[in-house]
């Protein structure tokens, strides 16, 4: 052994191992980033790697040919170290090369995990050089009510970048999920898909801003531009333009002399106007997320930005974001009023009067007909004109997937959440409404992981953690996850505030009709939108069943009274109002006055038919299945609950919900529910969940 060893050293084996594997490294260092930048898929780095290992032992056996001395003879034993060198290299790589395929095959199967461990895999897809996210900025201001002006500050500079169309520009959302200096950059981009981050720091006091940006490769680490700007308020905008400007040349971005223009533009010479407009987008920007929330924060977005529009009412910015907020309490308010609807055309109208080619305006009429009045082309042609001048927004994806959905375009749907999420990738939004859209198609199981997934995201993940608990019970009819997700809240939270509807579900199908009612009871809310889909009921509604249900019946029929006679009112002031007849219609089924509650219920979905709205439709034929119960009229009710189990209508009716829901206990008698449920069953257990 000694004799060997001195002839390793002769030959300099060591030495020349060093050399290779020092070569051999770098190499594969420089193919890392080629392989970014040229969007190589990854067989061919593993090829590369392989061909370097096996190139070492190839090196190792002519070092020992050919070495210092010259020697052509090998010994036995030199043979049999030589052999077991080789094939421990061929093992090592058989290892390396089955373990990535056990491991891909782990991370398919593996489940969601939480958000703190979890590590997105690079994209698939190759990073375009031209593509950047902006990160959110670090307020350095003494005042932490000054936050909002660093978030805003960022908002409006990622807008603006993405008016451009050479440029892939990252949404806000996926953005705000990052620290605002990152430590590992490359991962950053990996998971972004992007070639460059923009970070920064702001500072505000008083009238002064001082702002610091650098714009970051993020695979070499390298600074492609920065600097810095001392200004005061009222010239922010000049700031915002010349970072535009120079981040697009810095990335070699050609500007059309339209996008040019739109990059340049100043909203607003009004300074306090321009606060305001920030303070509110915080609000929106919340509401937008999560828009359960609605309710409790858009409120606040709209005065201010009334209070910036009184302050410059030339600030076409701030009244389109008006008209959307206002159609967000519209939808999700949910305040269903002509007054509502005819605040948000005015402001939208203001903004494209002042700014006729705004995509924001635009944008805020397609949420007009769309939501208003589920005038899809109206709505289509409005999503066109703003896709013009914001190619890259995500919510201008993400509503013509809805509109898709909406119309029974289910795998347009699809398709177009799935380019929403390409905008926008680590938004909590469009796992969301893959959960959705895969719950009404009763693909329950892929429904589930989008539901994990949007959680995983969310900064606030309770809503969809609750929404994913909704999902067990039309699953399997399973409540124990939407108890655990419900439980899990503080009741000082906006989340817990904004679940009223969902306990009370929980406590009903739970049949703890005493638990549901004091929710009921306790709710300061005239109307409730319905946890199942966009429905909205009277809160006194759920009450009254509730009494029902424990038999206090007096205390039931006073409220189907007070609800038909309000209701009756409201119908005739808003005669096409869906959601008016329905709640008439099952107030008048409480009061016994079958003709009458046959007649509203039938008027709903005359209004709002399944070939309207797929999504939301089912939902109010599923009431007045639960009307025609009610009322005593069976066959009615079992013709709409087959049609119902054989449609897309998950969100609202399948076998679990058939089996557990107090609502069809007035039929549990008829063999036909149970026929149905089996029916339901059988499809379910046949049906791919993927």
């Amino acid at each position: 052994m000694d004799e060997f060893l001195q002839r390793l050293r002769d030959r300099k084996l060591v030495q020349w191992s060093l050399a290779y594997l020092a070569a051999a490294f770098a190499l594969i260092q420089v193919g890392d980033i080629v392989a970014q930048r040229f969007g190589l898929p990854d067989s061919v780095q593993r090829f590369v790697i392989v061909t370097l290992a096996v190139g070492f032992f190839v090196t190792l056996v002519l070092a020992w040919y050919h070495g210092e001395r010259g020697a052509q003879r090998i010994s036995g034993t030199e043979l049999m170290i030589l052999a077991l060198l080789l094939g421990i290299g061929g093992g090592l790589m058989l290892l390396v090369g089955g373990g990535k395929r056990a491991g891909d095959a782990a991370i398919a199967d593996a489940p969601v995990q939480p958000a703190a461990a979890a590590k997105s895999p690079a994209p698939t897809a190759p990073i375009p050089p031209k593509s950047i996210a902006v990160l959110p900025f670090q307020s350095l201001s003494d005042d932490k009510a000054n936050a909002y002006f660093a978030t805003g500050m960022q908002d409006e500079i990622l807008t603006r970048l993405a008016n451009i169309h050479d440029l892939k520009v990252i949404s806000r959302t996926s953005t705000a999920q990052y620290e605002a200096r990152p430590a590992d950059l490359k991962a950053v981009g990996l998971q972004l898909g992007v070639a460059s981050v923009l970070e920064g720091t702001v500072q505000k006091s008083g009238d002064a801003v001082h702002i610091n940006l650098q714009l970051i490769d993020t695979l070499t680490d390298s600074h492609l531009w920065a600097d810095s700007y001392d200004r005061e308020l009222k010239d922010i905008f000049a700031v915002e333009r010349d970072v535009a400007e120079k981040v697009a040349g810095a990335l070699k971005a050609t500007l059309m002399p339209e996008e040019a223009a739109r990059v340049a533009s100043v909203p607003t010479q009004n300074a306090e106007a321009y606060d305001l407009y920030l303070r509110a987008l915080a609000f929106s920007n919340r509401a937008n997320d999560q828009y359960a929330l609605t309710p409790v924060v858009m409120p606040q977005a709209i005065d201010l930005l009334q209070k910036a529009i009184a302050r410059d009412p030339k600030f076409a910015l701030a009244a389109a974001l008006l008209g959307r907020a206002h159609m967000y309490m519209y939808f999700f308010g949910p305040d269903r009023v002509d007054a509502r609807l005819k605040a948000a055309k005015d402001a939208a109208d203001q903004a494209l009067a002042l700014q006729p080619e705004l995509g924001e305006g635009h944008f805020a009429l397609a949420f007009y007909w769309y939501w208003g009045f589920r005038e899809y082309d109206h709505a289509r042609q409005e999503l066109a004109l703003a896709r013009k001048v914001m190619p890259h927004n995500y919510d201008v994806a993400q509503i013509g997937a809805a509109i898709a959905r909406r119309q029974g375009k289910w795998d347009e749907a699809l398709e177009g959440t799935g380019q929403a999420r390409s905008f926008d990738p680590r938004n909590a939004s469009p796992p969301f409404e893959f959960g959705q859209t895969y719950a009404q198609l009763r693909r329950y199981a892929e429904a589930d992981q989008s539901y994990a997934r949007a959680a995983q995201l969310s900064a606030d993940p309770a809503l969809s953690q609750i929404r994913r608990g909704q999902n067990s019970v039309l699953w399997k009819g399973d409540l124990a996850p939407l108890r655990a997700a419900l439980e899990a809240l503080s009741p000082e939270s906006d989340a817990y505030r904004a679940s009223r509807s969902a306990f009370f579900d929980l406590y009903w199908w739970s049949r703890d009709f005493a638990a549901a009612a004091k929710v009921a009871e306790q709710s300061t809310a005239p109307t409730w939108t319905m946890s199942r889909g966009n429905s909205v009921l009277p809160r006194t509604m759920k009450l009254a069943w509730a009494y029902s249900a424990m038999g206090e019946d007096v205390k039931a029929k006073a409220l189907f009274a007070a609800i038909r006679e309000e209701y009756q009112a409201k119908v005739r002031a808003r005669p096409d109002d869906w959601d008016l007849h329905i709640a008439l219609g099952l107030a008048t089924a409480g009061l016994g006055l079958k003709d009458e509650a046959i007649s509203e219920g039938r008027r709903t979905v005359e209004l709002l038919p399944i070939s309207r709205d797929a999504f939301a439709g089912t939902e109010y034929a599923a009431y007045l299945a639960q009307l025609y119960a009610s009322v005593g009229e069976n066959d009615q009710a079992f013709a709409l609950l087959k049609q119902l189990m054989s449609i897309p209508a998950g969100l609202c009716m399948s076998s679990a919900l058939l089996r557990i829901d107090p609502a069809w206990d007035l039929l549990r008698k008829d063999p036909r529910l149970d026929a149905l449920i089996r029916q339901g069953d059988s499809a379910a257990g046949a049906a791919p969940h993927g």
